[in-house]
């Protein structure tokens, strides 16, 4: 990607579509595979398409579908054409998706079938056109159930008709253009065709303004232009990894998120990787055959997924009986026993990864430590939407333990108003993918930039002599104790997350206390204390918290001692990135 003559999505396209012709570029798993000239193909006949349709240079045209192989080229259709792309999370709430659109304008909405009732009494000064995603089909927000399962059940039959009747669309739409502007050559305006006319997208031209899903309440729209997303993708390669032809990647995350969007799917697409997309969520049961099939060299994850992994289905093998667990806390058997353990994980993953990405969130310290001494092939990523998306991070096995890795190349990161006791700051960072702004917010977006630019992540972390990142927490987040000390409820969750018991967890100060909300693994409760009436069973979970508060005080310093455990019956209510609304339990 180093030779690419601009940093736009159109340039990255055009050199994977004549480097990698006839590799294959994206297909579901166990699906019909299409080739990197196939998919190029495709989006240039969907560009003309949506240009048929009225869309030009700078329209909105958003995308809300689960991720799939049209997603990705419903994308690429977008920015390279020079309009601009709304990928809104398959999650949000109808009434936040009905704003988006409103707020950015969206002439179009790329959309799948199941979300399609997302859209319906919406309401909106001018109504959005609907794409089907399924089969690129254009639709009305009143074509009811029944018509679109019609739609979809022609499925890729009716895909490759269309195809045809876009390219034919596009040379009609050509010779009417042609004529008219041979029209305007009679008055002296030189004659071009419809290609030459065509708005080649420039790298500071707007690519896609992504909403983010907040865990304030608050949706903010990021605006990142095609450098910001190629830049991105560029140092990651430069600094991290390798890509290929011969690489699979797995994806399981929604490409609506930059995350995934940018690294699971730019990247690949820039040097010659088949993705693969599932056609129905990455529940254990449909995950598991799905790597065996694939067996991934690459795939991109959140902390969740893994920690769940560890949590249910490799710790309780390592310290199910008093004594396994009295052996576990022994160093040299704890590394022996995770060694063994993280042999069998590789293999449930395929055997081929060679790089389990993960980002998105801060890692369980426990977690971390198994899948280091594991020896399986993790690396960590450190960024914000803002970023597209990374800022820094490091290879399997290059990093420090609980550090978060280096600055990528091109990235610069400092620590603003520095704690010269302890070295930690405010993260700010200046780089090619930092966004140019928030959308419609002059005045948060001049907030969020110093006065040199550099942007404030409001996130608390410090640089070590070598260069690595650590993370502490969200500066928002932080406590000051009775004596001034700063407390990091990050922190202390890492501690409470390692117990068997706890599922998830906040830590927040309530009438002046330290206390912890958290909610515990019921089935563990079940196993344990057996079918107990309802009061006895609600006796041994206060137990189990009143221990969980000991054994927590034990292991963090005297000012961030917790004076209380909350039990929260229910999950967390989570963003659609899995991370928790901390906003709707933190008065």
């Amino acid at each position: 990607m180093q030779s690419l003559e601009k940093q736009t999505l159109q340039a990255v396209l055009d050199r994977s579509a004549a480097k990698f012709a006839n590799e294959p570029a994206v297909s579901y798993v166990g699906g019909e595979v299409i080739t990197y000239v196939e998919f190029a193909e495709t989006v240039a006949s969907l560009s003309r398409m949506l240009g048929e349709y009225g869309v030009v240079h700078g329209d909105k045209v958003a995308i809300l579908s689960e991720s799939c192989p049209h997603w990705s080229m419903a994308y690429f259709a977008i920015t390279c054409m020079g309009a601009v792309a709304v990928p809104i999370l398959p999650d949000f709430h109808p009434d936040a998706i009905h704003h988006i659109l409103r707020h950015s304008e969206s002439r179009i909405v790329f959309v799948s079938e199941k979300l399609y009732p997302k859209l319906e009494d919406g309401q909106f000064d001018e109504q959005p056109q609907c794409i089907l995603m399924e089969t690129f089909s254009l639709v009305g927000l009143d074509a009811g159930k029944d018509k679109l399962k019609e739609i979809k059940k022609t499925g890729l039959r009716e895909f490759r008709k269309w195809k045809d009747k876009a390219l034919r669309m596009a040379e009609r739409f050509s010779e009417r253009v042609n004529s008219k502007l041979g029209d305007e050559a009679g008055a002296g305006v030189p004659e071009k065709s419809l290609e030459e006319r065509r708005y080649e997208a420039k790298p500071d031209d707007v690519a896609a303004i992504i909403y983010t899903s907040g865990t304030t309440g608050h949706s903010k729209g990021v605006v990142l232009t095609h450098s910001n997303i190629v830049s991105n993708a560029v140092s990651v390669v430069e600094t991290i990894i390798k890509v290929g032809p011969g690489d699979r990647l797995l994806s399981i995350l929604p490409l609506s998120h930059t995350y995934e969007c940018t690294l699971g799917m730019l990247l690949p697409l820039a040097h010659g990787a088949h993705i693969y997309y599932m056609d129905k969520p990455p529940t254990a049961r449909a995950l598991l055959p799905a790597l065996s099939q694939v067996r991934p060299t690459i795939m991109l994850s959140v902390p969740l997924v893994i920690e769940k992994i560890f949590k249910t289905a490799i710790l309780p093998k390592l310290t199910g009986t008093w004594l396994k667990r009295n052996l576990y806390r022994i160093p040299a058997v704890r590394k022996k026993l995770n060694a063994i353990a993280g042999k069998k994980l590789l293999t449930t993953f395929g055997g081929c990864l060679r790089m389990f990405c993960i980002g998105g969130a801060a890692l369980a310290p426990d977690v971390e430590l198994f899948l280091r001494e594991a020896g399986f092939p993790y690396g960590l990523g450190y960024g914000l939407t803002e970023t597209s998306p990374l800022c820094a991070g490091d290879a399997p096995g290059k990093a420090k333990l609980y550090s978060i890795g280096k600055p990528l190349h091109g990235v610069e990161i400092r620590i603003m108003d520095k704690d010269p006791a302890t070295g930690e700051g405010e993260i700010a960072v200046k780089g090619p993918n930092v966004m140019r702004e928030y959308y419609k917010a002059p005045e948060i977006t001049k907030a969020t930039f110093t006065a040199d630019g550099w942007f404030l992540t409001g996130d608390l972390g410090k640089l070590d002599a070598d260069g690595h990142l650590t993370i502490k927490g969200r500066l928002k987040n932080v406590i000051v104790g009775p004596s001034g000390e700063n407390i990091y409820p990050e922190e202390i969750e890492g501690v409470i997350m390692q117990s068997p018991w706890v599922l998830e967890c906040i830590v927040y100060q309530m009438d002046g206390k330290l206390v912890a909300r958290v909610h515990i693994d019921y089935a563990k409760a079940d196993e344990e204390f057996g079918s107990l009436p309802a009061a006895k069973m609600q006796a041994k979970v206060s137990e189990v918290l009143e221990a969980l508060r000991q054994e927590v005080n034990g292991k963090v310093s005297a000012f961030s001692k917790l004076q209380k455990v909350i039990e929260q019956t229910e999950p967390f209510e989570k963003t659609p990135t899995h991370k928790i609304k901390r906003y709707l339990y933190v008065d």
